[in-house]
Formats: structure tokens, sequence, C-alpha cells
């Protein structure tokens, strides 16, 4: 959808977006061949946890915050949640603790504070925004300038309208404890795991090894296309040549600085560095979460281990998911 809800239309009204505010859901599937990226929220957990909170399906398009310091007031009555970075919203004035799942009632602000233990807060409503998708998804893409609201980062002013305008709207006051991701996360200081890639046996003895023994730096001008890192410089055995090639998010490419890059959720299409591994998907979720300027570990694994992680996480989400239905039926 394009163009600002009218005026007494129920929708939720933008009155401060934070440093980027974007409308997102879990991205942009099968358009790589056409040069048209993911998209999507950069903490894909975060967002369906929000999403299930509220009783939506995962995919449901919601707001992505980053490093908060929002604020938005509702037109029209709404069941929210908010999740990922805790950034202390308050609800006209009255503390919300993480993870909730709160009503708004119409004239009511949710304000958020700075965020803390986080990149990245994500807010979704029951019903869902009135955003048409583009190409399958309402993910914004931010590079191409489409989707979305707008095909932008949301602004001032900005008025979403809501799809479940004219229902009625139950009281909701209830949330999960944050131990309870523990299954579904894992431990937070855990290195962020690694598959090797196409060309990691080209690069030499000291720099496979420095992967996975070093620190790495997310530089300031990392943005949601890709988080450059600094530390030592991987080196090749030798000089190569690569016709440019597909790449998705978790790629992690290294240019002649020798100082890596991870494509994100906006990552190009396509790109003719040498990559040295790859993030596996289960992990994804914790570079969404990393701040610009703190730092990584990575430690490398097998396939194997990779597709056991992503198994493992789906069979935790959907335990916890169960528990949110049945919790959500026994408050209804």
């Amino acid at each position: 959808m394009t163009g600002q809800a009218m005026n007494g239309e129920a929708a939720i009204e933008i009155l401060s977006p934070g440093p980027l505010a974007s409308v997102q859901d879990l991205g942009r599937h099968g358009c790589l061949a056409l040069g048209v990226g993911r998209s999507g929220a950069m903490d894909p957990l975060a967002l369906t946890l929000a999403n299930r909170l509220v009783g939506n399906e995962a995919g449901i398009a919601g707001i992505e915050f980053t490093l908060g310091a929002f604020a938005l007031r509702f037109h029209a009555d709404a069941v929210f949640a908010l999740t990922g970075a805790d950034c202390r919203a308050t609800l006209d004035g009255l503390a919300l603790p993480p993870l909730w799942c709160m009503t708004a009632r119409a004239g009511q602000v949710l304000k958020g504070g700075a965020a803390r233990g986080g990149m990245r807060s994500y807010l979704a409503v029951a019903g869902g925004f009135r955003v048409a998708p583009v190409l399958g998804s309402a993910s914004t893409d931010l590079k191409g300038g489409f989707g979305g609201w707008e095909g932008r980062a949301l602004r001032p002013g900005d008025r979403l309208p809501l799809r479940a305008a004219g229902r009625a709207v139950p009281h909701c006051d209830w949330g999960l404890a944050p131990e309870s991701l523990a299954a579904l996360c894992g431990p937070a200081d855990a290195p962020i795991r690694v598959v090797a890639a196409a060309e990691y046996g080209l690069f030499d003895a000291a720099a496979r090894r420095d992967l996975v023994e070093a620190e790495w730096t997310i530089q300031p001008d990392s943005n949601r296309v890709g988080y450059r890192l600094a530390g030592p410089a991987l080196a090749l055995t030798r000089r190569v040549e690569l016709l440019s090639h597909g790449i998705l998010p978790g790629t992690i490419q290294v240019p002649p600085s020798g100082q890596p890059v991870i494509q994100l959720s906006d990552a190009n299409t396509c790109g003719g560095y040498p990559k040295i591994g790859a993030v596996i998907g289960a992990d994804l979720w914790r570079l969404g979460q990393a701040r610009l300027g703190s730092r990584l570990r990575f430690a490398l694994v097998e396939r194997a281990a990779a597709v056991a992680a992503l198994r493992r996480q789906a069979l935790a989400a959907e335990a916890l998911f169960a528990r949110l239905d049945r919790a959500r039926r026994a408050v209804a």
C-alpha cells in the first residue's frame, strides 16, 4: 500500500521512528534470479515471536525498530506485542516488561527507550498492518525503494492502517519470561557458527585459523546490507579472479583488504569476492541483534551440524508456540 491512512481510519501514527524503522516480514523469497534480495527482519525469531504472541501467523509484517528511541500513537484499540531488544517500553507512561502482549486503547502512546542487550525490537499488532505485498512480501527493500511503507524507512507522521479495524479487541496483559527462550536461542555468549564456503580452501592456514580464533569487531559503517568486520587480514594462498555469483544472507566475503563482510537481510544478490564461510541459518538472528562496535567470535561446524541446529531450533519454536497458544486460550 502507498500513501497515508486517512484521518479517522484505524491506524497507528509514527511520532518518532528512532534511528531506523521499517516494515518487515520474513522476507521476499524466490526472487534472487530477478536481482531482488530477500530483505525481511534482521531477527526473524523475534518477529515470529511477536506475531505468535498476538495470535498472528509467523510471516505477518511488523515494524522493525533499530536501537529503540521510538514513539507511536494508536488511533484504534489494538492488541500488540514487542519482542527483540529490550527497549524499556512504556504505554502512556506505564512500564511494560519485555516479551509482552498488551491491549492499547485509541489515543494511547507507546514509547521505546534506548535499546539494551540488543540492536532491534519488533512490534506486531493482532491482524497485522494493511500493507500490500510486492513480489510476495510486505518487507521494505530499502535499496530498491519498494515494498513496506512507500518503499522507505518510516517517518514522523506516517499512519499505518490496521487490518483488524472494526473487530472486537480483547483485553490482553500477559507475556513470556525471558528465560523461556533459552531452548530457542541458546547461550548468548556462544560463538556464531559458520560452515566452510566454496573458496575456504583458497585461504592460507593463518586465515583459516584466525577466522575461528580471532575476535572480530563490527564496524560503524555496517548496516542491513552487511556487517563489515575488523580483525586480522585474511589472506589467500594465491590471487583469484572470480565471476560474480549468487550470494545469500550469512555469506562471509573477503574483499582485497582482507577484512571480512557478512551479507545480511538486504544482501546483494551476487558478488565476486571469495567466500571463506557462511553463518548457519540457526544463528543469523544473532547477527541481527549484534550491535555496531560489538565483538564476534566464530566456530567452524560441518553441514550436518548446521542442519541439526536448525532442526533443534524449529522444534524448540514449535514447543514454545504451542505453550503460547494454550496460554492465550486460557486468558481469552
